[in-house]
């Protein structure tokens, strides 16, 4: 059996009485709603507000909940409560949690890759916010008229009735912003209070996983009540019945709740792993996706509210003022705040949510590839110093987004967001379910959830688990392939060079779990390649059933 967190912790022997479930090494949170709330603030980030309502209105509107809520019943949820209870149950992160099967190990590194990525450009969508935040205190938003350095000499500005020029325009000046705020700023970290890990952190996310909520009811009050309103959430609600049997729209829906949730990124075990044993994460895992998801739905009618107003104002149909990615979080809506009176208002707000949203998220990505590397080495000195190891992860981080600050920037922002975590986390998520439920054994791990939190796994979670969540997934693996698209941004066709840079980022992640494998097969002893392939196997089989026995907790 893998290690049991009470075991594991205090390095008690089977059978005798725990004196304290509390990982004196590693840390637990202060309480269990910082743990909520921090969790909360990871799944729900930047991609409910622009991902999830241009997903809805292309792929039929309210037709697309149908597969949406499916997705996040058979897949989410299931998966969720997994990665929070398989992290719960080893007190380790993301590759301690593979001592279960050492062979599988190359998964939390492929959830690290992934983690990585997105902590990249998720910096730089969080400086993008900071630079408009900054803009917007003014008595008139500069992208309103046409009279700033960046515009181009067709510009028309935002009261005209060329919508196309004006987005392009305003897209311009999004990337010349993000050039000038980096040349202004150099931040190398996104909270000092984050050096000292979860005891501080979970401080912050009091503020920063609630305030949002805050903003998005301000501007949801006061998006409906402006003339048009409810024509863009007709819009965003009417059902296109015939695209439910479209196969990108299932796709699309499923892709969605893994990016939103954060399935496969890491950061749900890494979380999960600072929990008390016998903490109850299957009631957290219910309450936090439902929370996502349903603020998901929130923000699209926050979203599209605005964009009703605006098409109203500027008499055009809704579905030319609405963007997709950065496009509709830079672009269309800061352009239609500029409609509204007291702008400047509105638009501080608007991206002061975003900022709060994406430092949600990256707390818990900066985290999650801490908590690997300190767990990995595991020495006194590595555990006592754990601020140099976060200084020096977030100083890398910064450097490899300069790149994505330059006027190309956009460019590589939206080929990490379209390939960096798309169809990867997909698989990641696929061997995971699998090894842990046909490697590991999945009685064996009903045994040990039902141990830790007194109440074994709901008959549907151990069906999901099983049979429903792979196979689904597997279906959704192969439409994505069948049906893709190359990437566009507004009129730019991307270059065939580029896409196989995005396809080697994608594939960076799933190549850990073979290489790993390999890996360790090659370093196991025998003189040929099935001998050391078996005993690697037997080490995998040796693990499961003498780790639990272990009173070592580095064993």
């Amino acid at each position: 059996m893998l290690h049991s967190g009470v075991e594991q912790i205090n390095g008690a022997v089977p059978g005798e009485p725990v004196k304290k479930d509390e990982n004196s090494r590693r840390g637990n949170w202060g309480n269990q709603i910082e743990f909520v709330l921090t969790s909360v603030g990871y799944a729900v980030g930047l991609g409910n507000v622009w991902r999830f309502p241009y997903l809805c209105y292309r792929n039929g509107g309210g037709a697309f909940m149908l597969p949406y809520f499916i997705m996040l019943v058979f897949c989410g949820i299931p998966l969720f409560f997994l990665e929070l209870s398989f992290g719960q149950f080893a007190s380790q992160g993301c590759l301690g949690v593979w001592k279960i099967s050492p062979v599988f190990k190359g998964v939390g590194y492929g959830m690290m890759v992934v983690s990585t990525y997105i902590g990249i450009y998720y910096n730089v969508v969080i400086c993008i916010s900071f630079y408009y935040f900054f803009q917007s205190m003014t008595h008139l938003l500069p992208w309103t008229y046409c009279n700033n350095p960046w515009n181009t000499p067709d510009c028309s500005g935002v009261f005209s009735s060329n919508i196309t020029t004006r987005l392009a325009n305003v897209s311009t000046s999004l990337v010349e912003g993000v050039t000038e705020v980096v040349n202004r700023t150099k931040r190398t970290s996104p909270s000092e209070e984050y050096w000292k890990g979860v005891k501080s952190s979970g401080k912050v996310v009091y503020f920063t996983a609630t305030f949002p909520y805050v903003v998005l009811t301000i501007l949801f009050i006061r998006g409906i009540t402006l003339e048009g309103a409810v024509n863009g959430i007709k819009y965003y609600l009417t059902p296109q019945w015939h695209k439910v049997l479209d196969a990108k729209v299932w796709g699309d829906a499923a892709s969605q709740i893994f990016y939103s949730l954060g399935c496969a990124w890491g950061g749900l075990i890494t979380m999960a792993s600072y929990n008390k044993f016998h903490n109850n994460c299957f009631r957290d895992s219910i309450i936090i996706s439902i929370t996502n998801c349903a603020t998901s739905v929130y923000a699209g009618f926050v979203i599209f509210s605005i964009l009703g107003f605006m098409a109203h104002n500027l008499n055009v149909p809704v579905s030319e003022v609405a963007d997709h990615g950065p496009g509709l979080a830079f672009v269309a809506y800061p352009e239609a705040l500029t409609l509204l009176p007291i702008s400047p208002l509105w638009s501080l707000l608007f991206f002061f949510m975003l900022i709060l949203l994406g430092l949600g998220t990256q707390f818990c990505l900066l985290e999650t590839l801490v908590t690997a590397v300190v767990d990995e080495i595991g020495t006194d000195w590595i555990i006592r110093n754990k601020t140099v190891v976060t200084l020096s992860v977030a100083v890398i981080g910064f450097l490899l987004g300069v790149p994505l600050t330059t006027r190309a920037g956009i460019y590589w922002l939206l080929l990490m967001d379209n390939y960096a975590a798309s169809f990867s986390l997909v698989i990641i998520s696929c061997i995971m379910c699998v090894c842990v439920m046909y490697v590991y054994g999945h009685k064996q791990y009903f045994k040990d959830v039902e141990m830790m939190l007194g109440f074994p796994p709901p008959l549907f979670f151990k069906v999901c688990w099983r049979f429903i969540s792979p196979v689904i997934i597997s279906c959704i693996l192969i439409f994505t392939v069948i049906q893709y698209k190359p990437i566009t941004y507004n009129d730019y066709v991307f270059p065939t060079w580029s896409l196989y840079i995005g396809f080697c980022m994608a594939m960076s992640s799933v190549l850990c779990i073979p290489i790993y494998a390999l890996y360790k097969i090659s370093r196991s002893p025998g003189a040929t390649f099935r001998e050391r392939l078996n005993l690697t196997i037997q080490e995998s089989n040796g693990s499961t059933n003498t780790t639990h026995n272990s009173p070592n907790p580095s064993a």
